[in-house]
């Protein structure tokens, strides 16, 4: 069955600039090729050609998902709050949360994401050990509120996402569901034509033990992942861990002096201490004041240094973490702003970097205005209540593997998998009838895909000056024929477009009457389908010209020469 697009008749209009609001080459693209256009922030149509790549991801994924024996389900988007409330995500979401109430008053959201209506799915409808394991998968449309969309339909605030959930009975059964997702995750990514990288996770809101990203690297990519050059070692940087072992293994044991008060005056934070000093910033000790839930708590971390909120607030959840204000050091005499020292606090949990090893020595603040102290030794003069990896990663960093120094790299989050255990089965009390006739209580796995996100992940990593280069995979068609200009030329490329058609390929021709062949050209290549078919000067002679839209690469075929080559 012939499947030609004609582009007189496509709803598609090319734009030669980009957008005014446009920062990342794949809103510019996607926009400037007619894939995509703006309804309002973060909210987008796709049009045909948009469309068809956004469904050709949704196959490849369909399709690898259904070869390791999920089943496709498709859940409401608007959803009850009762369940996000039993699970406490109905408050913890926060502002990300779309809600709403129907003419009755009842609360309802739209889902960011399923765990919750998942759980209750499976509870209604397994009851025993025989109806396990399960997985169940959806491609659906998902809402955040996003404080800030931007890059396109890199971060809206309506999405396209796969997610699948796998039930258990046992721990062993949880790790071999993940096994297949991470599998089958590979595969698809690998299909799609993205590089990509596994790197170690942490969970978040989504609650669980082991988690995974994959990630697509891209320079507007919005994470930051560090990779090393030297073992297969790669991390999300708020899930690389930095051990106080290995400091002390570091450390040389070398003695040191007393305590000795300075008299520092005007010198509250790390730059004005080490300039007035003549030190370098990495000799103090930077201490951090939060709260979590309401309790002050101290975070110390080298000066040369910044904590890493994310990281802070990881460790800590489901404490909220926040920074303290003026407001918190009135009636606390002995937290003197600007210049805290862990020695002689009161009443204050301080959790400390490993960097921050027993043994280590420090200029910190004497809790004093206008003094610092010096030779503040970790172990001898303070006592640390708990060590946390709590800094942000830098470049050089030494790998928790191996040692050496690590690189980062900016990437998409295209994927990410998790054992979420029995977090959201307890919540809901799901349990089957196990073997010994007494319940069970199931185990869980939750696996995303931005699908959306795919699209403009692609679209950043293979596009060229000239536009957009789609993998053969998941590209709008697989020839684009364009038409020179005249009849004649015209005559031949809706004949060859047919011909392609008929033999079972996906074909856009560009027969529209009244446009130069210098616009088609451009607009062939802005498109990026990966082969495009020109019926051009030797038309008459039944010649064509087949160009690879990546390679750039040209060669003169017959009519019959260039459909055997294509269709091959």
């Amino acid at each position: 069955m012939a499947q030609v697009q004609r582009m007189s008749r496509l709803m598609v209009k090319t734009l030669r600039d980009d957008p005014a609001d446009a920062e990342t080459l794949s809103h510019k693209l996607l926009v400037r090729a007619g894939y995509v256009r703006r309804n309002a922030a973060g909210i987008w149509t796709w049009l045909p050609l948009g469309k068809k790549v956004l469904d050709n991801i949704s196959r490849v994924v369909r399709e690898e998902m259904d070869d390791i024996g999920a089943q496709e389900v498709l859940l409401p988007a608007l959803l009850p709050k009762e369940a996000y409330e039993a699970s406490g995500r109905w408050e913890e979401y926060g502002d990300l949360l779309f809600r709403l109430k129907d003419r009755k008053g009842a609360d309802y959201l739209l889902g960011p994401t399923h765990e919750e209506i998942f759980t209750q799915t499976v509870k209604d409808q397994c009851t025993s050990y025989k109806d396990l394991p399960v997985m169940l998968y959806q491609i659906q449309v998902k809402y955040r509120d996003e404080a800030r969309p931007r890059s396109g339909v890199l971060r809206g605030r309506e999405f396209h996402m796969k997610d699948s959930y796998s039930f258990d009975t046992t721990d062993e059964g949880l790790a071999e569901s993940y096994a297949l997702h991470r599998a089958a995750y590979q595969k698809i990514f690998a299909r799609l034509g993205l590089d990509y990288r596994i790197v170690s996770a942490v969970s978040g809101a989504m609650g669980g033990s082991a988690s995974e990203e994959f990630l697509a690297p891209a320079g507007a990519g919005e994470d930051t992942f560090v990779d090393c050059p030297a073992c297969d070692y790669a991390a999300n940087t708020e899930a690389v861990t930095f051990s106080a072992e290995a400091v002390a293994a570091a450390y040389d044991g070398s003695e040191h002096g007393p305590v000795e008060e300075l008299d520092t005056p005007d010198t509250p934070t790390i730059e004005t201490l080490a300039d007035h000093l003549g030190v370098p910033a990495s000799a103090t000790l930077k201490n951090l004041l939060v709260k979590v839930d309401g309790e002050i708590v101290a975070v110390g971390i080298p000066g040369d240094r910044e904590v890493d909120l994310g990281k802070l607030g990881e460790h800590l959840a489901p404490a909220v973490v926040e920074l303290v204000t003026a407001e918190d050091f009135v009636g606390r005499p002995d937290l003197v702003r600007g210049y805290v020292g862990p020695q002689g606090l009161e009443k204050v949990r301080y959790i400390a970097d490993p960097r921050v090893a027993a043994g280590t020595a420090w200029i910190t603040g004497a809790n004093k205005p206008d003094t610092h102290a010096k030779n503040v030794v970790a172990g001898r003069d303070f006592e640390v209540d708990d060590y946390l990896d709590v800094v942000v990663v830098e470049e050089g960093d030494p790998c928790p593997k191996c040692g050496t120094g690590l690189k980062l790299d900016r990437a998409i989050e295209i994927g990410h998998i998790f054992q979420l255990g029995r977090k959201y089965a307890d919540t809901f009390q799901l349990d089957v009838l196990g073997q010994q006739g007494k319940p069970v209580r199931v185990t869980m796995g939750s696996y995303g895909i931005g699908v959306s996100r795919a699209v403009a992940a692609l679209a950043e990593q293979s596009a060229d000056d000239k536009g957009l280069c789609w993998p053969a995979e998941i590209a709008p068609a697989d020839v684009h024929v364009v038409a020179a200009g005249k009849a004649l030329q015209t005559e031949l490329a809706v004949e060859v477009a047919e011909k392609l058609g008929a033999a079972g390929l996906r074909v856009l021709v560009d027969e529209r009457p009244g446009v130069s062949p210098g616009v088609k050209f451009t607009d062939a290549e802005l498109i990026g389908v990966p082969k495009i078919l020109v019926a051009g000067r030797r038309s008459a002679e039944g010649v064509v010209e087949l160009k690879d839209r990546r390679t750039g690469e040209r060669e003169e075929l017959t009519v019959d020469e260039a459909i055997a080559r294509l269709t091959a």
